[in-house]
């Protein structure tokens, strides 16, 4: 079947009243993004609804891109006529003709959202299913249980008429809930972590912390790669920081409070984070934890650490479980990435007894005896590297600071 236009259908925007039309202009602007390389496609807005003409462009790779762009509920490819009724009842009749699986049941849903046409939406099942039925014998009408669904969706534009309906990724337009940085290590969680918050409408930036030369060129081209993935979903440039980690974290080690460094790691990437946020008007902080996943992400730990900075702290992952996360990761094409074999600074002196609840006093104390960790901190923000990604293009990279090594 030739369709002429997709029917998209909003996620959770249409909650948004008085606001709603600047959340359906930013979904149209990535839409238009999105699909640029499709150069024939035009748009057609009205309120609650939004209508792409292919006008010759295929159906099905515009239909694998629409799936993956935020705020977008469910879509469906569709016939579309003049709102009349011969010319209704005959598209109905070439649209069921034309199924790949002739159907042994269907039934007729019309919906009249144009008050002036002259049939009511009962009236409309009737006339479409008596058209239809003589011309199929085969086919019966069930209206509990269907093998299809015809729709007819009147509207003062035009009549649209589809059986199939699409789901896609729901949620709010890319950017339209404000702006958040991700932590983003080369594991498997933070990936879906700043899916999820993509998904609730949050423009992201990513941070990631490496320890050169503890930490290779390859776990750097990793999170490059999950970033430029993240980048896919955004529909938009991605802007990776990527923070030299190797000064402040040898110090912290020097410490020699060994079943603290975790925590004493995860305070100074959120102070490193703060910092970054704040010159990049971000007002949030994204993170991959997982409540009791590890030392680090139980309840005690998780105080001590959030209270190093000042900035929310969004955890989508917070109540999943570990296979809930591969699960996802695998549905959003990250997993096999994250689990290349590379190491991050993450990893690297971890104890073998890391504390579960550590004591904020004495995770305070060991700081402030680090008389040039505020310097470290300071130097780690200035010689941060940005990497701006796209899917299918190579890397831009600009120094904020002298970065020797990249």
């Amino acid at each position: 079947m030739n369709y002429d236009k997709i029917l998209i259908r909003y996620g959770d925007l249409i909650m948004k009243g008085r606001n709603r039309s600047q959340f359906e202009k930013r979904l149209l602007q990535q839409l238009k993004r999105s699909l640029r390389p499709f150069e024939a496609l035009t748009y057609f807005k009205t309120y609650g609804r939004l209508t792409i003409s292919l006008n010759g462009e295929s159906y099905e790779p515009i239909a694998a891109r629409i799936k993956d762009i935020f705020g977008i509920a469910s879509f469906s490819p569709v016939l579309s006529v003049e709102n009349d009724l011969e010319k209704i009842r005959e598209a109905s009749l070439m649209l069921m003709k034309s199924l790949d699986t002739p159907p042994k049941t269907f039934k007729v849903t019309a919906k009249r959202g144009w008050k002036a046409y002259p049939h009511s939406s009962q009236e409309m099942n009737h006339l479409v299913g008596s058209y239809v039925l003589p011309a199929m014998p085969e086919l019966k009408v069930d209206v509990r249980n269907p093998e299809v669904e015809l729709r007819v969706d009147v509207q003062e534009e035009a009549t649209y008429i589809f059986v199939k309906v699409e789901m896609a990724a729901g949620g709010f337009p890319f950017g339209s809930n404000g702006k958040a940085l991700l932590l983003l290590s080369g594991g498997i969680d933070s990936p879906v972590a700043g899916w999820m918050a993509m998904r609730k409408g949050l423009e992201l930036e990513a941070v990631h912390f490496h320890s050169y030369p503890f930490t290779s060129e390859k776990a750097k081209e990793k999170v490059i790669d999950l970033a430029r993935r993240l980048s896919y979903y955004a529909g938009a440039p991605f802007k990776l920081h990527l923070v030299p980690f190797t000064e402040v974290q040898t110090r912290l080690a020097a410490a020699k409070q060994d079943n603290l460094i975790i925590t004493l790691m995860r305070r100074a990437m959120l102070r490193i984070t703060e910092e970054l946020a704040a010159k990049n008007g971000a007002h949030g902080i994204v993170t991959g934890e997982s409540l009791g996943q590890v030392a680090s992400q139980t309840l005690g730990s998780m105080n001590v650490i959030g209270r190093a900075t000042d900035l929310p702290l969004i955890k989508p992952l917070i109540m999943m479980d570990k296979q809930e996360i591969i699960n996802e990761a695998v549905r959003i094409g990250t997993f096999e990435t994250s689990i290349l074999p590379y190491e991050d600074c993450c990893t690297l002196f971890l104890p073998k007894s890391p504390s579960t609840n550590p004591n904020l006093r004495v995770v305070e104390y060991t700081e402030a005896s680090i008389k040039e960790l505020d310097q470290l901190i300071a130097e780690a923000v200035e010689g941060t590297e940005i990497m701006t990604l796209t899917p299918d293009a190579p890397a831009q990279s600009e120094d904020a600071g002298e970065d020797r090594w990249f």
